[in-house]
C-alpha cells in the first residue's frame, strides 16, 4: 500500500503544495485534490473517513449474504474535507471466486469514480442517462428526509468490471463491481444508508484488505 498521496484520475504521483502554489498538481491533470492512502477495513479506518467526509460515506445495508466490508478510500486534505469516498467490499461471487464492489460518493469533477470505471475523462460522459435506467438504489436521505429511489445507468467500462453511476444528494453515485457479472446485483435493489448520519453506528463485518482501492 503506497503512503502518499495519489492523483484520483489517474493513480499517478502528485507534487505537493509548495511556496509557489497552493495546489496538489498531477503532470497529467493539473490541480487535483489527493486522493489519500486507503485505509483498513476496521472501525478506526471508518471513523477516519467520517471525520473528513464532505460526501456521503455509502453502505449497503443489510449487506449481501456472505459479504463483509474490505476497506475505505477518500479524496481530499485537511483543507478541502473529503470530497469523495469510497467504500469496498467483498463477497462471494455468482459463479466461482470472490467478487468485489465499490460504492464512491463524490462531488463532480473529482475523477475517482471514472478512474476505477477506466474511463478517460472525470465523470460519466454526456448521455450516459438518455435511456431509462438500467436499475435503482434506494438510497437513505439525511434524517428526517426518508429514503427515496435514484435511478443508475450503466456506464461503458473496461470488461472485467460492470459500472453503474446516478446522482444522489447532489453528488455523483458510481457502483464498480468484479467480475463483470457481480453487475445483476443491482436488479435487487440494494438500500444504501449514509453513515455519516445520526444513529448509522451499525456492526459492520470487516474482511481482509481489498488491493482494488490500492493506485
Amino acid at each position: 500500500m503506497r503512503a502518499e498521496p495519489t492523483c484520483p484520475r489517474c493513480g499517478g504521483r502528485l507534487h505537493a503544495p509548495s511556496l509557489w502554489s497552493s495546489d496538489w498538481s498531477c503532470d497529467a491533470h493539473g490541480a487535483v485534490l489527493p486522493r489519500q492512502p486507503p485505509k483498513r477495513p476496521s472501525a478506526v479506518g471508518l471513523a477516519a473517513v467520517l471525520a473528513e467526509a464532505r460526501v456521503p460515506v455509502w453502505v449497503p445495508w443489510p449487506l449481501p449474504h456472505g459479504w463483509l466490508v474490505t476497506g475505505f478510500c477518500s479524496v481530499g486534505d485537511e483543507r478541502s474535507g473529503a470530497r469523495a469516498c469510497t467504500v469496498a467490499l467483498t463477497g462471494p461471487g455468482l459463479l466461482s471466486g470472490p467478487a468485489d464492489m465499490l460504492l464512491i460518493a463524490e462531488e463532480p469533477g473529482i475523477g475517482l469514480g471514472a478512474y476505477y470505471a477506466g474511463l478517460d475523462g472525470p465523470d460519466p460522459g454526456v448521455g450516459f442517462d438518455s435511456s431509462p435506467p438500467h436499475g435503482k438504489l434506494d438510497v437513505q436521505g439525511p434524517t428526517g428526509s426518508g429514503g427515496h429511489s435514484v435511478p443508475v445507468w450503466a456506464v461503458p467500462a473496461k470488461p472485467d468490471r460492470a459500472v453503474y453511476a446516478g446522482e444522489a444528494m447532489g453528488n455523483w453515485l458510481w457502483v464498480v463491481l468484479w467480475p463483470a457479472e457481480a453487475g445483476v446485483l443491482i436488479l435487487e435493489q440494494p438500500h444504501l444508508l449514509d453513515l455519516r448520519e445520526p444513529g448509522m453506528e451499525l456492526d459492520l463485518p470487516y474482511g481482509a484488505f481489498t488491493p482494488r482501492l490500492n493506485p
